[in-house]
């Protein structure tokens, strides 16, 4: 496969991601639940293809344990943060701190070998701590932040650094095939399942908060993983991280289209800093 079809396929998941915000928001499950079910989908998702291809269906799971170490870090600890930053925090904004991850994946990539960081990579994320800072200022001086919120914007933004850092590992691993993904989403369901009978009340949910469950299990929690996997080990990492920066301004808009939350100047200038942050970062790809 060439450079440039796994980047494309790569763009496949960033696209679907722009949906994942606005899907949890409906849904609304319990962290711990969300995961278990979206991620249990996804893994039948993987074995059915296996399956129509006559493929052994779990010989793709044999794989050393680091293998597993970094996948079960990077899905399970992700979403577990994230599906836990917009149930604690206002959901706009914990979404707009998770979205640092494509900025991060820039810096990050500078430390792989043969890569550098350049001055326009330092600026780029100083601008989007700015916009993080904003983000949190804006909601203590309004008088509505509360420990709960302190509690999601550090979710949110552990997210953002075990997304980063699970997705340019997982450059180290080019030699594992994207169908093991499966059997991480398996892995993360299994854990979250356990700590969702131990930490969380039951959750009844209606028609309409489960089929926004299934539609997350199916697109972005499902699809968007195994062509994430395809893009960072074969595709233009960097490439990808810039045109990451796109996700949280399509993610942030079906939120408010959705009403979780209210547009405002602070709101604004926040992404902006970001998103132009994450932009800067990505000077030399964009004008490669």
């Amino acid at each position: 496969m060439s450079v440039r079809a796994a980047t494309f396929i790569g763009l496949g998941a960033i696209a679907l991601w722009s949906s994942l915000a606005v899907l949890t928001s409906l849904a609304a499950p319990p962290p711990f639940l969300g995961c278990a079910v979206t991620f249990a989908i996804a893994a039948l998702l993987g074995l059915a293809k296996r399956a129509v291809r006559g493929e052994p269906l779990f010989a793709a799971w044999r794989q050393r344990p680091q293998v597993w170490a970094l996948g079960l870090y990077g899905l399970f600890g992700y979403h577990a943060c994230y599906f836990a930053a917009l149930s604690l925090a206002p959901p706009v904004e914990a979404n707009l701190l998770n979205y640092l991850w494509p900025l991060l994946i820039v810096l990050f990539s500078g430390l792989l070998p043969g890569e550098h960081l350049r001055w326009f990579h330092l600026a780029g994320a100083m601008a989007g701590l700015a916009g993080c800072v904003l983000i949190v200022g804006a909601g203590a001086g309004s008088g509505e932040m509360t420990p709960a919120h302190v509690a999601g914007y550090a979710c949110a933004a552990g997210a953002a650094i075990i997304w980063s850092s699970y997705s340019v590992l997982s450059r180290r691993f080019g030699d594992v095939p994207t169908d093991t993904v499966a059997g991480f989403c398996a892995g993360t369901s299994a854990l979250a399942s356990l700590c969702h009978l131990a930490f969380e009340a039951p959750y009844a949910g209606n028609a309409g908060q489960w089929a926004a469950l299934l539609a997350l299990g199916i697109g972005p929690v499902g699809l968007a993983f195994f062509l994430w996997d395809i893009g960072m080990k074969k595709g233009d990492i960097k490439a990808l991280g810039a045109a990451s920066y796109l996700t949280p301004l399509l993610s942030t808009g079906l939120l408010l289209a959705a009403g979780a939350g209210n547009a405002s100047t602070a709101l604004g200038v926040a992404c902006a800093l970001i998103v132009g942050g994450a932009l800067l970062a990505s000077k030399d790809v964009l004008f490669r």
